[in-house]
């Protein structure tokens, strides 16, 4: 029971892991929205009825980057202390998890959405790969 918890909060957290696992928010702010007839703002989420400002609005996104980024590595942390054949066992189901829905929203898509769809998963991997062969160099030139 005790070894099941940590697993069951990491596979709760896991979607917005692998969201964050992506996409690198360092210092990245969302761009400003656009107004809406109503004087609000959109993409702001649960503080849309606060009306910030720009710099407000930049506030928060770092604050909000900072709080996935914690949140990142307490899962890591838990995900560390799991047995190797769990830890990978889960990751790759994790993996056919993204499958399945990466090609369920291509199949939503218009061919040439399709195309554009197909061209950013070949970015998003390549992306994925130049960061796994960095973390390597990391390893083997810290333990130098």
């Amino acid at each position: 029971m005790r070894k099941l918890m940590p697993a069951v909060l990491f596979v709760a957290l896991l979607p917005t892991l692998t969201l964050a696992a992506t996409q690198d928010g360092t210092g990245i702010t969302p761009p400003p929205q656009a107004k809406p007839m109503d004087g609000g703002h959109r993409g702001e989420g649960p503080l849309r009825g606060l009306k910030l400002t720009p710099d407000q609005r930049e506030q928060v996104g770092k604050l909000m980057g900072a709080e996935h980024r914690q949140q990142r590595e307490i899962v890591k942390s838990y995900l560390d202390k799991l047995p190797e054949d769990q830890r990978k066992a889960l990751q790759e189901q994790l993996a056919g998890n993204r499958d399945k829905t990466r090609q369920a929203i291509r199949a939503l898509l218009k061919p040439d959405q399709q195309k554009r769809f197909d061209e950013m998963e070949k970015k998003r991997e390549d992306r994925a790969k130049e960061w796994a062969e960095f973390q390597q160099w990391k390893q083997d030139h810290k333990s130098s």
